[in-house]
């Protein structure tokens, strides 16, 4: 609904699905290999929205090249996305702006020394997912590709460096990632437009599996935000 929404606005609006992140072509919405969850880490992320940019400038898009505008491409992120906008739109200039909605604001600190400890002599560690009554494993290579490619994935620096427009959105009902960090990344990049949505929750009242045939509330709101923050952009050019 979301994308529809979207593209209703004019926008060529694509959804990606990271190539480990746990989904496949049969099952695109159910974690069906959990293989390649386990083997997911954020480079990978990272690279796979590389490969998907340069997919969209190649000339070979399935996208007519017609029906999209380059000079004017953007990311929306939520959550852990959010963080991955933030990383790629400051390593590849092709990215014009970004839109958070819920951000993390660092990839550190999400362990302490003993549980990484016990980590890497397990190998790997389980997060149940209440939701599809799954464990979920996470492999110690997270880790240690994050110590490898620290300089890459300090989220931090990486908006500190962003002279791209840029729409942070929040909601201070947030559980999950507390809006507080939203005001450290506007305190790190005052150019940051923040967007603070009273009462909404980490998901802004959006559920899976989707139950209504209307976006939420609030969903609809940062929707429509994000939609003239974008639109603005290109007037402005």
């Amino acid at each position: 609904m979301v994308a529809d929404h979207f593209a209703k606005a004019g926008f060529v609006f694509i959804k990606m699905n990271f190539s480990h992140n746990g989904t496949t072509i049969e099952y695109p919405t159910d974690f069906a290999d959990l293989n390649a969850f386990g083997d997911n880490n954020f480079s990978i992320e990272l690279d796979d929205t590389g490969v998907l940019l340069d997919h969209l400038f190649s000339g070979n898009c399935n996208i007519p090249t017609e029906e999209m505008d380059l000079e004017n491409l953007y990311l929306c992120g939520h959550s852990r996305g959010g963080a991955h906008v933030m990383l790629k739109a400051n390593e590849d200039p092709r990215v014009k702006a970004i839109a958070t909605w819920a951000a993390i604001n660092n990839l550190e600190g999400w362990h302490s020394e003993e549980e990484l400890a016990y980590w890497k002599k397990q190998g790997v560690i389980y997060i149940h997912n209440s939701r599809t009554n799954q464990d979920m494993p996470l492999k110690y290579q997270i880790y240690e590709n994050y110590q490898a490619n620290r300089d890459r994935l300090q989220v931090p620096q990486a908006v500190k460096q962003l002279h791209i427009p840029f729409l942070l959105i929040h909601g201070t009902s947030d559980t999950t990632v507390p809006v507080e960090a939203a005001y450290k990344l506007k305190k790190w990049n005052p150019d940051i437009e923040l967007y603070i949505l009273k009462g909404a929750d980490h998901t802004f009242g959006a559920t899976q599996p989707c139950i209504s045939t209307e976006m939420p509330p609030d969903t609809k709101n940062i929707s429509d935000k994000t939609i003239e923050f974008f639109i603005s952009i290109r007037k402005n050019k």
